[in-house]
């Protein structure tokens, strides 16, 4: 029998009509969700979690594909984080960023260690958004300039530079807060902007691209280019080889600052620490949060070159948060640290990645009319499901919704009724389970998407 603990602290067995209901009324008469129509939507109220899974107040058991939104990636429920996390609330539970903290200090050498050669410093935030807006104002501050330069496809945060920044249509509604924010195309093979035929001529195009954007936005004018490593809820979009160091170059030859948003794919995800270790460049800022902790206590941050922190060292910061480093947050890093050492998490994402997730999906390109291309690295991969393999006509609509979308949530729902809850976005599939999710759960998990997919072939077929 599967139970729960209440906020009482009392287990109670599943299935709870009764609590469900509760969560439900409380949820919809009082909670404004984010990116929704709050009438048009209703949250599955959760009960309980468990390393790769989570269950409903019904019982129902769901693999959890997406690691909630690609950050829980210790899984739910660690022992080790759990426990840390109530070592220090009985110790010291929170204190004042101005003042010196053990586990704050701590985790900010840990991270540093860990970090490309010439990083010491870490400025700690709440989040993923705040790590990149502040990036941004450390480089504007330094370089004296104004522009940041982005990606088309990309996504960097919520809040008021780091929306400006992000591409997809999130930005719509909201981009008119920073001035200073401008875009460029990004490499995308399977969708060459450039009609490049192959991963050398992607690299190539795509920077003469960007330096003839640079050149044109005036280079003096531009503080920063930031880039997610690994283009994350748009596309898995691996960068091909030499394009990350030719970003580096172009910084360099123009005093621009590279920031690197490694938000999703930092602390483990793609097998590596950070995932700029896999593509030979490195950053002048390097922003992370999501798998520092797993998000079980806000946390997010700014891993600082020492060339960019020395041009702090006379000139005050004009930046600071309430609950930067905060001790609960930062004895759940510290705690992440040792369990991936311990348990070998990069090694084991590595094998995975390579051993299980890649045949398998590569598999499906030659299974499945619907699926046009398979990408990604370690425990982060898409699937680009398509209606015609030759056209690569996407299976959905850019930005689809109501019927357009139908196939996508025809889709997913099939995959949710077979106990497996996936990452969805546009035309794709994201695979993006727990780091620490069982090779039996994985290979269980990718059955229950491969039988789903017939939905989207029958798409395809008609």
């Amino acid at each position: 029998m599967t139970t729960y603990t209440d906020r009482h602290g009392a287990t109670l067995p599943l299935p709870d009509a009764a609590a469900d209901a509760r969560v439900r009324s409380d949820d919809r008469s009082h909670v404004f969700h984010s990116w929704s129509a709050q009438a048009a939507i209703d949250p599955l109220p959760v009960a309980a979690g468990h390393g790769s899974t989570f269950w409903d107040y019904d019982g129902n058991a769901y693999l959890d594909f997406s690691s909630q939104l690609v950050n829980l990636n210790l899984g739910h429920q660690h022992p080790d984080l759990v426990a840390a996390i109530q070592r220090q609330a009985g110790r010291l539970s929170t204190i004042q960023p101005a003042m010196a903290n053990d586990v704050r200090g701590e985790l900010a050498r840990l991270i540093s260690e860990v970090a490309p050669d010439g990083f010491e410093k870490v400025f700690f935030t709440n989040g993923g958004a705040e790590a990149n807006e502040y990036a941004v104002r450390m480089a504007r501050q330094s370089t004296g300039r104004r522009k940041v330069l982005s990606m088309y496809r990309s996504y960097h945060g919520s809040t008021s530079t780091a929306i400006s920044l992000t591409g997809d249509p999130r930005r719509w509604a909201n981009d008119t807060a920073d001035a200073g924010a401008v875009r460029f195309f990004g490499p995308y093979l399977y969708r060459s902007p450039f009609h490049a035929e192959t991963p050398e001529q992607e690299a190539e195009r795509a920077l003469a691209h960007l330096e003839q954007t640079i050149q044109l936005e005036g280079p003096q004018t531009i503080a920063a280019i930031i880039i997610e490593t690994v283009v994350g809820t748009n596309g898995v979009l691996v960068p091909p080889p030499g394009y990350l160091p030719g970003v580096r170059e172009l910084c360099d030859r123009y005093g621009i600052v590279y920031i690197a948003d490694e938000v999703m794919v930092g602390f483990g995800r793609l097998g590596e620490w950070f995932g700029i270790d896999a593509f030979g460049a490195q950053p002048d800022l390097l922003t992370f949060a999501k798998g520092v902790n797993s998000g079980y206590v806000p946390l997010g941050g700014v891993v600082i070159s020492d060339r960019i922190a020395r041009a702090f060292d006379t000139m005050p910061f004009a930046g600071g948060l309430t609950y930067s480093g905060h001790p609960l947050a930062c004895a759940a890093g510290v705690a992440t640290f040792e369990v991936f050492r311990r348990d070998g998490i990069l090694e084991r994402v590595r094998d995975l990645g390579e051993r299980v997730v890649e045949p398998t999906l590569r598999s499906w390109v030659e299974r499945h009319p619907s699926v046009g291309e398979v990408r990604g690295r370690g425990l982060f991969w898409a699937v680009e499901l398509v209606r015609d393999a030759e056209t690569r006509e996407p299976l959905v609509p850019f930005n689809a919704a109501g019927a357009d979308a139908a196939p996508m949530v025809a889709f997913a729902a099939a995959a949710r009724r077979a106990g497996v809850w996936p990452f969805t976005h546009f035309n794709r599939v994201h695979i993006a389970p727990p780091l620490v999710i069982e090779e039996e759960e994985l290979r269980r998990g990718l059955r229950v998407i491969d039988e789903a997919l017939a939905v989207a072939d029958e798409v395809a077929a008609g």
